[in-house]
């Protein structure tokens, strides 16, 4: 099928030039910072690369279960203590190398060594060793049992680079996938083409564009002009009920693991006093949020879990709108008087626009919000990377991290014995009954702790070319997986 776009100039309709129908273009509002997943904590890099340029030894499906990738196969031994992965043969990076176990020891003494810059450090916890048995096989010593290395595997984090070129695939990414990097034109667009010596099925398109749009009206005239074909994570859900309406287009409306929080930063008075925590929480009107700033989409969250997963339990009513309640804890807490906070918010519009209104929440109870916008980059640099912040806004989109409370180094800086170990019993327990109360207690305990201010699960709200099949409708883990996408016939 040929394609034919019409461009209005000078007041009159003009036929474009045709474009080929195995070309795409996607678009995204924030721009990654770099493209190595290996190394930085911004979504964005996953969106462009995972699946697409770079691959691990596992993978997600669209509806979260884990996939062979580089790995078409595993055994684990009887004590569960290491496991031998078996390699696709044939396989070569774009650059020509070959891809080897070598490349796999590589990758996780990289991402394991104490200078590394790897965001999710966790996935590596208890691995021992990393054997190279031969070329297409290798072994994975642990510490004890863990039940969850194949799901760990499969996150952007812990895909598997070359060491002919790990050091500069922040500008320019060398994987394995059906893609290959092409170019990139900072503050616009990063291009990848399909990759002539891919080992798997070779993709549909030939050409995938990410353009970056940060603006919602710029990103819905985009849509409407043809100049963008699909929008994934589209940024204006106040316009989506016009884009149903239009037969041009088709609205995918799924889920995330996006769990929208207040974080808070435990290092800093009075976000240390648990009865501010609580006074914050239900300071907060989760649909009010909702319907103001997602046009309503989303679902209220009591924990930091999202709603779909089967092991879900409904904690809202841990921290109802109550602002009576909120402004008595706060006189508890000897803050009868309220006192000052700086809100940073980063450019996503849930955050920019639910920040305004939670602000406002707060307020009503006493506490001085201050907002502070920021760039994504520097979002990463001030408040992820340096902890330097009172309150934010942001959409965890890793799936299943939970974990994260357990980590004394997170940049809410919650320290938390138990949480360590319950993520810990969880990990070397095989026994899925034995996982889905854990991972219960686990909620529960960060909710009533009141460690942030839980939200709402972001909505995965998508506008696409109504002829375009195989965008996911669903968000297991950040990505814009271009591997199953095509135009129809």
């Amino acid at each position: 099928m040929t394609r034919f776009r019409l461009t209005l100039a000078a007041g009159a309709i003009v036929a474009a030039q045709p474009l080929a129908a195995a070309e795409i273009t996607i678009g995204m509002q924030l721009e990654p910072p770099h493209l190595d997943p290996t190394a930085g904590a911004a979504a964005a890099i996953r969106e462009v690369t995972y699946a697409n340029v770079f691959e691990g030894l596992t993978r997600f499906a669209e509806d979260g279960t884990i996939l062979p990738a580089l790995a078409h196969g595993w055994e684990i031994a009887p004590d569960g203590l290491s496991w031998v992965f078996f390699l696709e043969e044939g396989v070569t990076f774009h650059d020509g190398t070959p891809f080897t176990a070598e490349d796999v020891a590589f990758s996780f003494a990289r991402a394991m060594a104490p200078d590394s810059v790897n965001a999710q450090p966790q996935l590596f916890d208890g691995i021992n060793s990393v054997n190279v048995i031969d070329d297409v096989t290798v072994e994975i010593g642990l510490d004890a049992p863990k039940a969850s290395l194949l799901f760990n595997l499969a996150w952007g984090d812990a895909v598997i680079v070359s060491p002919a070129s790990a050091e500069t695939n922040r500008t320019r990414p060398v994987g394995t996938g059906p893609f290959r990097f092409s170019r990139w034109v900072q503050g616009d667009q990063v291009e990848l083409v399909a990759f002539e010596d891919y080992w798997g099925e070779a993709p549909a398109l030939e050409r995938v564009v990410f353009q970056f749009i940060s603006d919602p009206t710029a990103a819905y005239a985009a849509m409407m002009a043809g100049d963008v074909d699909a929008f994934p994570v589209f940024p204006a859900p106040e316009n989506l009920a016009q884009f149903e309406a239009d037969p041009r287009f088709e609205v995918i409306v799924g889920t995330t693991e996006g769990e929208t929080i207040l974080a808070m930063n435990h290092a800093r008075e009075p976000f240390g006093d648990i009865r501010v925590r609580q006074a914050i929480a239900h300071a907060i009107d989760r649909q009010a949020i909702i319907d103001g700033a997602m046009f309503g989409y989303g679902t209220p969250i009591g924990s930091h879990f999202a709603p779909h997963h089967p092991a879900h339990v409904d904690l809202t009513h841990l921290s109802e709108h109550d602002p009576a309640r909120a402004r008595a804890l706060l006189a508890e807490a000897g803050l009868e008087n309220g006192f000052s906070a700086r809100l940073a918010l980063p450019p996503p519009s849930y955050a920019r626009r639910g920040g305004e209104i939670i602000a406002s929440q707060l307020r009503a109870v006493g506490i001085d919000v201050q907002v502070v916008t920021m760039e994504w980059a520097q979002w990463l640099e001030q408040v992820f990377t340096s902890h330097d912040y009172d309150l934010t806004i942001v959409a965890h989109t890793e799936p299943l991290d939970i974990g994260i409370y357990g980590r004394k180094d997170y940049y809410f800086n919650y320290n938390d014995p138990v949480m360590r170990a319950l993520m810990d019993a969880l990990d070397r327990t095989p026994d899925v009954e034995e996982q889905q109360a854990l991972l219960v207690a686990a909620q529960e305990r960060v909710a009533a702790k009141h460690v942030n201010a839980f939200l709402f699960q972001l909505a995965k709200t998508g506008v696409a070319d109504a002829r375009i099949e195989g965008l996911w409708e669903n968000a297991p883990a950040p990505a814009n997986d271009m591997t199953g996408v095509s135009w129809r016939e």
